[in-house]
């Protein structure tokens, strides 16, 4: 700042001679030799040659080649000038522009450049998700009425939620909690596994012990009790019509048979869905065969009769044996 409207009034040749150079040296040895030359002669150097009057001297030789080299290479000067010093200059010059965004110093213009470009990412890929989806379901009337189904499943399962859970903050403000058994004590450790989810496992034994069941239980459960409910329903519907059957009775159980098949065609309805829903592969289920149920409900049919009948043939002869058992006790009397 001091020699910077100072002009220099060495000449070029003292000015090599004073930076110890010789003329058509290249740029390096010229920078190379004034930065030796300014640590010797510098004052606030700790050298035994300091000299503030040899070294305001070196500096002015150092200009005055600057400037006879750039007059050689025929250029710009000041373009020149900064093509030279552009790789010397301060770091954070390269930082500058940001694509004109952020205030401030670099480092918070940098942090602020950052952001935006986040933000701009984060902009384009909602775009491209939305174009996405539009291009998906554009010209669908179909998917359009299930998304409209679909948003008012979701707006009436959220009103349910909140329900729920104000009945459930009011439960709580009338004191309806404070006297359950366990408050206040830690939940019970079931399982001491170290390969199962300690919340999961509370949770579960939980709703166990609160009655829940999973649906493919609950399912097995109602194909079990429907399937003997039909057996039984079939098996009383032939005895009702006895045997043996009349013509008529034969076309009422030609009705009971086919209301029969289709209620086995609906409860096989009910194993497929069981089928879908159950964990484990081997607790599936097999399709119910409508022959194979009315030949069985014949079989137990029979086998009720045959129990009726060997009951009447007991009770009859435990009825003549009363009768003649006096007569055949005087014959064996007289015989002895």
């Amino acid at each position: 700042r001091m020699l910077s409207g100072y002009k220099p009034k060495n000449d070029v040749k003292d000015s090599y001679k004073i930076l110890e150079l010789e003329e058509g040296c290249s740029l390096d040895d010229v920078r190379n030799s004034y930065h030796s030359l300014a640590k010797k002669y510098h004052p606030d150097s700790s050298s035994g040659m300091a000299d503030s009057r040899a070294f305001i001297r070196v500096e002015e030789a150092y200009r005055v080649v600057l400037s006879d080299l750039a007059a050689k290479q025929k250029s710009d000067p000041g373009e020149e000038e900064e093509d030279q010093f552009k790789s010397k200059s301060l770091q954070h010059r390269h930082y500058l522009s940001f694509e004109g965004v952020g205030i401030g110093t670099p480092s918070q213009r940098e942090k602020q450049y950052m952001q935006f470009r986040v933000d701009r990412a984060t902009e384009q890929v909602l775009e491209y998700r939305q174009q996405r989806l539009e291009s998906r379901y554009a010209g669908s009337d179909l998917s359009r009425a299930k998304d409209v189904r679909q948003s008012k499943k979701v707006k009436i399962t959220q009103a349910v939620e909140r329900l729920v859970e104000d009945l459930i903050q009011e439960s709580m403000a009338k004191g309806d909690f404070d006297n359950l058994s366990g408050k206040g004590k830690p939940l019970q450790k079931f399982s001491d596994s170290p390969h199962i989810d300690p919340m999961t496992h509370n949770l579960n034994r939980i709703l166990i012990d609160n009655g829940y069941q999973p649906e493919w239980i609950l399912l097995q459960k109602e194909i079990r009790e429907t399937i003997e409910r039909l057996r039984k329903s079939i098996v009383a519907s032939r005895r009702k019509l006895g045997e043996p059957m009349t013509l008529s009775e034969q076309k009422q159980w030609g009705r009971i048979c086919e209301q029969f098949a289709e209620d086995i065609r609906k409860l096989n309805k009910r194993v497929d869905n069981f089928n879908l829903v159950v964990p484990i592969l081997s607790r599936q289920m097999v399709h119910f065969s409508t022959d194979k149920e009315i030949l069985r409900a014949r079989k137990n049919y029979e086998a009720v009769v045959e129990k009726v009948s060997d009951s009447d043939t007991k009770e009859n002869g435990g009825e003549e044996g009363k009768r003649f058992g006096w007569k055949s006790s005087l014959l064996k009397w007289l015989k002895l």
